[in-house]
């Protein structure tokens, strides 16, 4: 029978590391700290302007957003299991032109991926392949659990 002021065991705390890896290069990059059992949102934007027309001018701003969300499912010594859900505006890298030859902007696109449950070995990164080409897309994750506080 439970003691009436028993503490609920505390949840472990997660520390995480996910690069945004596109053509093979680090574009991006978020972090947290997170309880198993909860979620942490991370939204970062860039504002690109491409140079476009016969003119080659500078025109037609484009927000690149990314959002990702991290939640620890499970975590121990040996490593963590997360639950990531991401959603990213990407450019092509395809340089498209008019029939006249000028030059057009590269044609965003919405990219929205989903992972139940990504294994994380403690100390390890862990590749997860979100798009294969144009542009390719990768997400590089790490995590660790944090050492319990000591108690009194």
């Amino acid at each position: 029978m439970p003691q009436p002021n028993a503490q609920p065991a505390a949840q472990p705390v997660v520390n995480w590391t996910l690069q945004v890896i596109r053509d093979g290069q680090q574009v991006d990059s978020f972090g947290g700290t997170t309880t198993v059992g909860q979620a942490r949102t991370n939204e970062h934007h860039k504002v690109v302007t491409h140079n476009v027309g016969c003119k080659n001018e500078p025109a037609g701003s484009i927000d690149l957003q990314r959002t990702i969300t991290v939640a620890p499912l499970r975590a121990d010594p040996a490593g963590a299991v997360l639950a990531i859900q991401a959603q990213e505006t990407v450019e092509s890298d395809t340089t498209l032109k008019t029939p006249g030859g000028c030059a057009l902007p590269p044609q965003p696109s919405e990219v929205h991926a989903n992972h139940p449950g990504l294994v994380v070995p403690a100390g390890q990164w862990v590749d997860w392949q979100i798009v294969s080409q144009d542009p390719s897309l990768q997400y590089r994750v790490r995590a660790s659990v944090e050492p319990s506080a000591a108690q009194p």
